[in-house]
């Protein structure tokens, strides 16, 4: 699953990943492969990245949206 994080001004990160966890407006929510398509909006809070070597990223956000579709995640936020 390919997941892609950017800003207005840069892109915060782009890689495969096997889990994501978004703080979305009404609540988290994760995303594994597979998942069924989506459109959020998303509220303060931290996106937390499982990458495929299990490492773990923690991005600390503001807002913004995300797409799921067809294992590929587009998440646009405010920093």
């Amino acid at each position: 699953m390919f997941l892609e994080i950017v800003t207005p001004e840069k892109t915060l990160f782009s890689n495969d990943i096997k889990y994501v966890n978004i703080p979305g407006s009404k609540g988290n929510f994760g995303v594994l492969k597979n998942h069924a398509a989506v459109i959020s909006t998303m509220k303060k809070g931290q996106i937390k990245v499982v990458q495929e070597d299990d490492t773990e990223k923690i991005f600390d956000v503001n807002g913004g949206v995300v797409e799921v579709l067809n294992n590929n995640i587009i998440i646009l936020v405010k920093i």
